[in-house]
């Protein structure tokens, strides 16, 4: 889909042990000291969905194929980043090719993992990177505006109404408020500008509180404070223990829940971090069920059929005819295709339909 979440915060919070985690594979490096992550590392994760599972108990599949999300590990940011401060400016544009930034806040205490800072503080943490966003979008806009100012005397159409609104916006960033909670956002004028820009606190955020093991059976104060803190804009917090989640990495699903459990969490958090990523991005998945394979298709919400048959392959979109749909929940209940067809529940549905999340799907086309 080419869609991406950006996994950001300060030095030695926790972000690379989290992107480990996250892929299941070693490949980010770890270490006590700022700047251990030069290049940002990618790689694509499978997103968690129990109804794959229970599709595959019936159709009894080859194999299992899962939605994906592509997570990108950014180095930490530090005060001045877009200034340059810390190789900013190279770690601010890796954060610009993203959707989603999923900010990793440290919310606990070790005298032996060094804070770039001197001291926990969730609340300064975070303000001191979306300071630099802020900073970075504000000389974005000024250049902007330099380009808009000529246009204007040259009466490009459209210009004199796009600079007034980048003035508006340098105002409201100058604030210290973020893009994301400028008033007219959702105005065609600033989706375009957006567009074009990829303002980045203009991006959805979603906190990681990374506690450590103490800290996942209830909240410890910095989770509390961080979700006051959120709340307040409306942002999700995740809790996770990122050293955790690394230890699962190397156990089966049953010795997972059980060590989850003595520690009193009911989920990984990254399981909820992946998923809440996958929506934040306005994905959803339908599905096609097969003794090849079970698998999940990603597409964007409200795509309709053709377009999301064009997921398969192109062909299925250019020749498309109809698609035979049943909802997840009638095929489970019904056990399988044949149950759902002499039930009545499988639909014939044309190009107008909207695919819904879970739609069991078969398409029909010309080649």
């Amino acid at each position: 889909m080419g869609l991406s979440v950006g996994i950001v915060g300060l030095p030695n919070v926790g972000k690379s042990t989290t992107f480990n985690a996250l892929t299941k594979a070693q490949n980010a490096e770890s270490a006590n000291y700022p700047f251990c992550t030069i290049e940002p590392n990618k790689a694509i994760v499978p997103v968690p969905d129990k109804r794959l599972n229970e599709l595959a108990k019936i159709v009894n599949p080859n194999k299992i194929q899962y939605s994906t999300i592509e997570f990108v590990d950014i180095a930490g940011l530090v005060k001045g980043a877009s200034k340059g401060e810390g190789l900013g400016n190279k770690f601010l544009s890796n954060i610009r090719e993203t959707e989603v930034i999923l900010h990793i806040v440290r919310c606990f205490d070790d005298e032996n993992i060094t804070h770039v800072e001197g001291s926990v503080d969730p609340v300064r943490d975070i303000e001191i990177i979306q300071t630099e966003l802020i900073l970075a979008d504000i000389e974005q806009l000024n250049k902007k505006t330099e380009r808009l100012a000529r246009e204007v005397k040259a009466n490009v159409k459209g210009s004199k109404e796009t600079l007034e609104l980048v003035n508006s916006l340098i105002s409201h960033l100058n604030d210290g408020k973020s893009a994301s909670s400028f008033e007219g956002r959702d105005s065609e004028s600033f989706i375009t500008l957006n567009k074009e820009l990829r303002l980045l606190s203009a991006k959805e955020v979603i906190y990681g509180a990374n506690v450590d093991e103490d800290g996942l059976s209830e909240d410890n104060e910095y989770v509390k404070i961080l979700r006051d803190y959120a709340a307040k804009s409306n942002h999700e917090v995740i809790k996770l223990c990122a050293k955790i989640e690394e230890e699962l990495v190397g156990l089966d699903d049953e010795e997972a829940h059980e060590l989850l459990n003595s520690l009193g969490a009911d989920e990984s958090g990254l399981e909820k971090i992946i998923r809440t990523s996958f929506a934040k991005l306005n994905l959803i998945s339908y599905f096609t069920a097969g003794v090849v394979e079970v698998r999940a298709w990603t597409i964007t919400n409200g795509w309709k059929a053709p377009k999301a048959a064009s997921v398969i392959h192109n062909d299925f979109e250019r020749g498309f005819i109809r698609a035979e749909v049943i909802a997840y929940d009638d095929y489970i209940a019904c056990g399988g295709e044949n149950g759902s067809k002499e039930a009545g529940k499988m639909r014939l549905e044309g190009k107008d339909y909207i695919v819904k999340d879970g739609d069991v799907m078969h398409f029909r086309f010309n080649v």
